[in-house]
């Protein structure tokens, strides 16, 4: 579930750079890769996401291996990302990205698998 701690991480990440591009996972997406049933839809997450203030724009992550082309599509320079998942995008670095891992806010998780928003943050 959406909670403070994703907040705090998008404040963070908007402090970064002019324009934040969220990457939301599809209903499809984290069924099929990531064995994970969303509590919301696609569309309600994006709604949820789209009200915040920090987030310019919601794109739909399809699969794994898009994050290179959104790279160029979106002319994004910069990736950001929480820092349990440190040193899994560093490949982004050969695009010619800068990638920072963020620390998540300690005292917060959402660690129900079934009703988690995984937040990509560039």
């Amino acid at each position: 579930m959406l909670h403070y701690g994703h907040i705090n991480l998008l404040r963070r990440c908007k402090a970064l750079g002019d324009y934040l591009i969220v990457a939301l996972s599809t209903d499809e997406f984290n069924w099929n890769d990531k064995h994970k049933k969303t509590y919301f839809s696609f569309e309600q997450r994006k709604q949820l996401l789209e009200s915040i203030r920090y987030v310019d724009l919601v794109i739909p992550e399809e699969n794994w291996n898009q994050k290179k082309s959104d790279m160029h599509e979106y002319h994004i320079n910069t990736f950001e990302m929480g820092d349990d998942w440190k040193g899994k995008f560093d490949f982004l670095k050969d695009e010619g990205v800068e990638v920072t891992y963020l620390s998540r806010t300690p005292e917060i998780s959402s660690s129900n698998p079934n009703c988690q928003i995984k937040l990509e943050i560039f």
